[in-house]
């Protein structure tokens, strides 16, 4: 008796802290695109915010590592080939996704942004088919057609404006969408690379984090040597822009992807297709409370086929058949 008191106990406490893994990370998916658009200045180097959030996100795992106790029995048994099998052309893909959401967080409302970042399923079920061989179910197939559909209502509504275009509504196309869209592409890739890095080199999440963020940003380093960054941090010096207030969205950054794992390993995937339908409801409210914007009527008609395409997705997975023999 006693001992099943004890594991309904701990299985009540594992609940509990999912269900705390789960609000936080709605919070930031939620909050992220306003928190960003609101502390990152344009006079912001791009490149020096995205490898401060990596340089913040190897130091939560490494914290992360040691409370789990499990830090030096991984670095014990590292090698750079390892490594660099697992890990490199992911890093090297998401730090050049992570410039590009930087960019397109300051040209793209918010609601929009978080939406069109949901394409990003589209293209990881491309990807992990090409890479994994993994299938998608005909309900599946129907759901990304749906969050294509969404994509599309937004670019047309982005593009469509009142009078002629203009220079405004060309930035909003070239530095919102495109850059967002791209970053998507990238993201399905790096996500199935991953994919295959953990099935194969059996890496932890938090690892990989380490590993990723390392080889981005040396990645990103050399880039600087004849990029426009590169200038402009020569010219103007590495944090130009930079207040207190520039670290927030760094911080909730790299907190957000030290809880996807979390999530992930205690909650599985599909209760993280409803935490991200969840904060698209977050960043609508959050846009309207604290920058008194309605959606627009293209986000209104987009939000609900998001909303369904997520939960289609991911109520009918695809079961083979060995697996259900």
């Amino acid at each position: 008796m006693a001992t099943a008191a004890t594991a309904e106990r701990r299985n009540d406490q594992n609940s509990s802290r999912v269900w705390i893994y789960l609000l936080l990370l709605t919070l930031q998916y939620g909050a992220q695109p306003l928190v960003s658009k609101r502390f990152v200045g344009k006079e912001v180097i791009v490149t020096s915010s995205v490898l401060i959030c990596e340089a913040a996100k190897v130091f939560c795992a490494l914290i992360l590592l040691q409370k789990e106790g499990s830090l030096k029995r991984l670095f014990s048994q590292w090698t750079l080939i390892d490594s660099l099998t697992a890990s490199g052309l992911p890093a090297a893909i998401y730090a050049l996704q992570n410039s590009l959401l930087q960019i397109s967080y300051r040209n793209l409302d918010s609601l929009s942004f978080s939406i069109l970042n949901q394409t990003k399923l589209f293209f990881t079920a491309i990807f992990t088919y090409l890479i994994l061989g993994q299938k998608q179910t005909v309900q599946q197939i129907g759901a990304l057609t749906l969050l294509i559909i969404a994509a599309i209502l937004l670019s047309a509504g982005e593009g469509s404006g009142k009078g002629s275009r203009d220079a405004n509504t060309d930035q909003v196309l070239y530095y919102g969408i495109v850059p967002v869209m791209v970053a998507s592409v990238l993201s399905g890739l790096a996500s199935s690379l991953c994919q295959w890095a953990s099935q194969v080199k059996k890496h932890t999440s938090y690892l990989m984090t380490i590993e990723m963020s390392i080889v981005g940003s040396m990645c990103l380093l050399a880039s600087l040597y004849k990029s426009p960054d590169g200038e402009a941090i020569r010219r103007h010096g590495f944090f130009h822009g930079w207040t207190i207030w520039t670290l927030v969205p760094v911080i909730t950054n790299a907190v957000g992807g030290i809880l996807v794992g979390l999530v992930t390993a205690h909650a599985g995937g599909v209760r993280k297709g409803f935490v991200i339908v969840s904060a698209l409801l977050v960043t609508a409210i959050l846009q309207f409370v604290f920058d008194s914007k309605s959606p627009s009527l293209y986000c209104l008609a987009a939000l609900p086929l998001v909303i369904s395409s997520i939960f289609i997705y991911q109520k009918y997975p695809y079961i083979s058949t060995k697996k259900k023999d």
